[in-house]
């Protein structure tokens, strides 16, 4: 039990920590003042009672007197009237010589005389199964000419004085549990004061966007400097990696696809100087290859500027319209050669984003939609104003989404079940959707006009 407590508290917060240690050092310091109270209450009432109990018998002893040579006694009312002042407790008392009782109990007989006349010596003794407590005095009182020594003892239950001892210590148990609570609702307070700077670093860290690697300037206390120091140094080399990818991206896509197009290039002019057609169909194949590798590779190195550029977006102010007329522009070579129309209406569309998450996204649909396409048919790319969003369309005629779903069809990797046969890598539809989220948008998929063909839109919010 107690090690799952123990692990409990390892997992659990350091708040959490600070307060249950603070907890068990006030419950130990609780039943220690409590100890110390009720051992303290009970020597007080004992003193108490004894110093009564010594002044009772000192003052019968000195009541004692001779008179014609013999020892008389008129017992004093004030020596009882002080113990009747402890509680409700029984009184014994024996005033003797050494030979016999004068007046009182004669077998209430104490363990030991005082070492002195004057002296007053107490004791717990057992007198008729009841435990007293008791002060026993001696005097020496003429007989005559002989001195006699005369004891005199007084002794009381100890009920009162328990009862005082006993509320006492319900008294220190109150205070103790009282005192407890109060220093469990300090401990915590202290606790939540300690932990705040840290709170407060991780809530301005949380607040912060994924591009926003500035190193971390709060007062905070000589404790969390190492955390501090250590976090920003982190940043930093979070920061550098990121440009080094970024870099390593944008020279890899130009390294990739120059060489590939230069290969492709001389594959065509190859293509057509060769008559035997063994070697035509070689070349073709070298073609294909070299078409579906430059694809591939293309939309990998742009999923990966899309995921880069989406965890730190820059935005700036752009026109849709004209990023819509520039990836038409780019694609259109690619159209003609299959003898597809790229048809554009567009309205102005200004907004803020980052110009090139929304063209790789609009180019990437784009280019499914004239790959999917059959030869001598059109491609409809229009903008329009939907309420508050701006909806940025690309219908074709081709074959459509088949029985796949959004969800299907945006994962990485995955194409569609009725496009198996034509050259593709499963990222376009990926990289659109990704630049749609880091701005905000979303991406939807219909069948085109009448039924036939896809479209594809790319919703964004207008401002």
């Amino acid at each position: 039990m107690i090690r799952e407590v123990l692990s409990g508290l390892r997992r659990g917060s350091i708040g959490g920590r600070l307060t249950v240690l603070l907890a068990t050092i006030a419950a130990l310091l609780s039943l220690l003042s409590w100890g110390m109270v009720t051992s303290f209450a009970r020597e007080a009432a004992g003193r108490t009672q004894d110093n009564v109990l010594a002044a009772s018998a000192t003052s019968i002893a000195e009541a004692l007197r001779s008179e014609q040579g013999e020892i008389r006694l008129e017992l004093p009312y004030s020596a009882f009237a002080m113990l009747g002042a402890i509680g409700e407790d029984r009184v014994f008392y024996r005033v003797a010589t050494e030979s016999e009782t004068l007046t009182g109990y004669d077998d209430l007989v104490v363990p030991e005389l005082p070492a002195a006349p004057g002296v007053v010596a107490t004791d717990t003794l057992t007198y008729r199964g009841l435990t007293l407590r008791s002060a026993t005095v001696t005097r020496r009182v003429l007989s005559g000419q002989t001195p006699v020594l005369v004891s005199v003892t007084v002794a009381q239950t100890r009920s009162g004085i328990d009862a005082i001892t006993a509320g006492l210590s319900r008294t220190a148990a109150l205070l103790s549990v009282a005192f407890f609570l109060l220093a469990v609702a300090l401990g915590a307070f202290a606790a939540h004061s300690s932990l705040k700077p840290l709170n407060e670093i991780a809530q301005a860290v949380g607040r912060r966007g994924p591009a926003d690697l500035r190193p971390v300037r709060r007062d905070a206390p000589r404790e969390l400097e190492p955390l501090l120091t250590a976090l920003n140094r982190l940043m930093e080399r979070l920061g550098q990696s990121i440009r080094r990818s970024e870099e390593f991206i944008a020279e890899a896509a130009h390294r990739v696809r120059t060489p590939l197009a230069t290969v492709r290039a001389q594959a065509e002019i190859a293509l057509h100087s060769v008559e035997e057609e063994s070697q035509k169909q070689t070349l073709r194949r070298v073609i294909r290859a070299v078409d579906e590798s430059s694809r591939s590779a293309g939309q990998l190195l742009d999923h990966a500027t899309v995921s880069f550029r989406a965890d730190a977006l820059s935005t700036q102010e752009l026109d849709l319209a004209e990023i819509a007329g520039r990836v038409v522009m780019g694609l259109s070579p690619t159209a003609e050669m299959k003898d597809i129309e790229l048809r554009l209406s567009a309205i102005p569309a200004p907004m803020r984003g980052d110009p090139l998450l929304l063209e790789n996204a609009l180019r990437n649909v784009l280019d499914n939609a004239v790959k999917y396409s059959p030869a001598e048919s059109a491609i409809d790319v229009t903008l329009v104003e939907d309420g508050r969003n701006y909806r940025l369309s690309v219908c074709d005629e081709g074959r459509g989404f088949g029985n796949d779903t959004l969800a299907e069809l945006t994962e990485r990797f995955r194409r569609g079940s009725n496009v198996s046969n034509i050259i593709g890598s499963g990222l376009g539809l990926t990289i659109a959707e990704e630049a749609l989220n880091a701005h905000g948008g979303r991406l939807e998929l219909s069948p085109g006009k009448g039924g036939k063909g896809a479209c594809v839109s790319l919703i964004l919010s207008a401002p």
